[in-house]
């Protein structure tokens, strides 16, 4: 077996990336690998049982079906591992849905800052080389809005504390030399 230290300080692992999409593809496939092993483990967790044993209920491990997700690392297929009796939810990745979790939060974050739904496909068919559907990108932010909703209509408080700080340097001559001295100013407003 090869030993993961030795590997990565190998110069040889090094040279074999001539560009950056070498890398990029290098990091793709170990995020699927590693999507790939996490729900391995869940299915693990869940059945709670060696590989090729059944559980007291008769449950068993029952192969992989694949799956189409997108993540911030791009589109990936994985193999994600089934049980016989269909009870297996995975956390990672939840049936029936294609987008990991980190993307979720980047289409949450461009709609806080403002932009449309159609400048958000298209920020993230620039940065991350994938196509996800308006209709996707308007069903995220809608569960997040009403959310955004409360929030903007919070009662709020009789009376705030506002605590301003600033500072105004001074060139000041201290034993021959000229050095900078810096005054601070606070304020409670």
């Amino acid at each position: 077996m090869i030993d993961k230290e030795e590997l990565l300080n190998s110069k040889d692992f090094y040279k074999s990336f001539k560009t950056g999409e070498d890398l990029t593809s290098f990091f793709k496939q170990m995020h699927k690998r590693a999507v790939e092993h996490m729900l391995e483990a869940e299915l693990d967790d869940h059945l709670d049982t060696e590989k090729h044993q059944k559980t007291k209920e008769g449950n068993y491990r029952n192969g992989h079906q694949t799956k189409k997700i997108k993540s911030s690392m791009g589109e990936s297929v994985i193999k994600v591992p089934r049980d016989r009796d269909g009870t297996f939810e995975p956390a990672l990745v939840p049936k029936r849905h294609n987008i990991i979790d980190g993307l979720e939060n980047i289409i949450i974050s461009f709609y806080a800052k403002g932009m449309s739904v159609s400048d958000s496909e298209e920020q993230i068919r620039e940065m991350y080389d994938l196509d996800v559907s308006t209709s996707t990108i308007s069903r995220i932010t809608n569960a997040v809005s009403s959310e955004i909703i409360a929030w903007e209509n919070r009662p709020l408080e009789d009376l705030y504390l506002i605590v301003w700080m600033d500072g105004i340097v001074f060139k000041v001559r201290e034993n021959s030399k000229v050095i900078n001295k810096t005054i601070y100013l606070a304020a409670r407003l």
